[in-house]
């Protein structure tokens, strides 16, 4: 089950209370105070791991607390401080209080110190005077601290799909990468964020995200809405998939109303680098054409992708992707415009060498 938001309470152990305790041994008769320090109490870690993407964890669980510091005891000896309490989340988890945000984490094996235990109190050691010899006095321990708090996921990945619903995101996900979602002919097969693990040789490889349909007014909540537009908000490169083979809505209005959407939702999320995947090209005819039309629409100029040995049909490549210069992601131009077919399998391997080479 996926789950990217829950409330939880968390709090840190209380710390243990002096002892009140004199020296006890043959011959002795009035023996010094000997009572050792309380325990502090547990603290409470957020720690990052990389082998999660979802908070179900938590759907169960509510109350989230380190354990309690131990009494001190007889001869000076210290209680035990309280067992930590480590709340594990994956990559990309913010802790909000109240509407604030209070922690980002984001890197993996991170761990991060949110509540301190409570002190633990004195024993009657530290209360011996010159006109008090046998203190009955201790401390007690203070008191943990207790918090109500709200998890948010946003997913991390480095290459983020978007795509109006049907359009082939699932599919294209499933077929580069080890993610198995669930693919039907119908809107809305993907509920939840999806996300594949992308080789592209021994060495390379990336994270890539596969969102729910986006739809009209989805900015504003109208279908799975925001909830889920937030999970692409980290994406290094955004990839826009249209369905080429759409005949009541072409890949031009396909675009502009994606982008509109973002654009409503979050600017910085619009400014991103982005290329854009037409897909189902091989059930199109003319796709030369276009993609051609298309390219010119985006000012863009096809040409060739001789580099990654693609099939005869034309694209586009940025000419930063094509060279081996430093990428420059301050202009708006789309880094790529790929006809592919994740059913057929056209160009989907190049695909994999085109989305390594848009990463920053």
């Amino acid at each position: 089950m996926f789950v990217d938001s829950v409330e939880i309470i968390i709090a840190s152990g209380k710390g243990g209370p002096g002892m009140v305790s004199f020296r006890r041994e043959k011959f002795v008769i009035k023996g010094g105070p000997d009572g050792g320090d309380g325990g502090d109490g547990g603290d409470v870690y957020f720690e990052v791991d990389n082998n999660t993407d979802t908070l179900a964890s938590f759907r169960g669980t509510k109350h989230h607390k380190a354990k309690n510091g131990a009494p001190g005891g007889t001869r000076n000896c210290a209680g035990k401080k309280g067992e930590d309490k480590i709340i594990v989340v994956p990559p990309g988890t913010q802790v909000f209080v109240g509407d604030e945000l209070w922690l980002d984490l984001v890197e993996p094996k991170e761990r991060v110190l949110a509540l301190k235990g409570g002190k633990g109190g004195l024993g009657n050691a530290h209360f011996k005077s010159a006109t008090k010899q046998q203190p009955t006095y201790a401390q007690k321990g203070l008191e943990g601290v207790e918090k109500c708090v709200r998890l948010e996921l946003k997913l991390i990945a480095d290459i983020g799909l978007v795509g109006f619903p049907n359009a082939g995101k699932s599919t294209l996900i499933s077929t580069i990468s080890n993610a198995n979602p669930k693919i039907a002919n119908y809107e809305f097969t993907t509920l939840v964020p999806n996300l594949g693990v992308v080789s592209v040789d021994e060495k390379s490889g990336f994270l890539m995200a596969d969102i729910p349909g986006i739809i009209e007014g989805a900015s504003e909540g109208k279908g799975l809405g925001i909830s889920f537009l937030k999970h692409i908000e980290r994406t290094k490169v955004l990839a826009f998939v249209l369905d080429a083979s759409r005949l009541d809505l072409g890949i031009k209005e396909q675009y502009k109303r994606l982008r509109l959407e973002l654009e409503k939702f979050s600017p910085t999320l619009a400014n991103k680098p982005f290329g854009v995947l037409l897909n189902k090209c091989d059930v199109v005819e003319n796709i030369d054409k276009m993609t051609k039309d298309f390219c010119a629409f985006l000012n863009l100029e096809a040409q060739k992708l001789e580099a990654f040995d693609l099939e005869p049909y034309l694209g586009f490549l940025h000419p930063n992707l094509t060279n081996d210069f430093e990428n420059n992601f301050n202009e708006k131009s789309a880094l790529f415009v790929l006809p592919l077919s994740a059913v057929s399998t056209l160009n989907t391997h190049a695909l994999k060498f085109v989305l390594l080479k848009a990463l920053p």
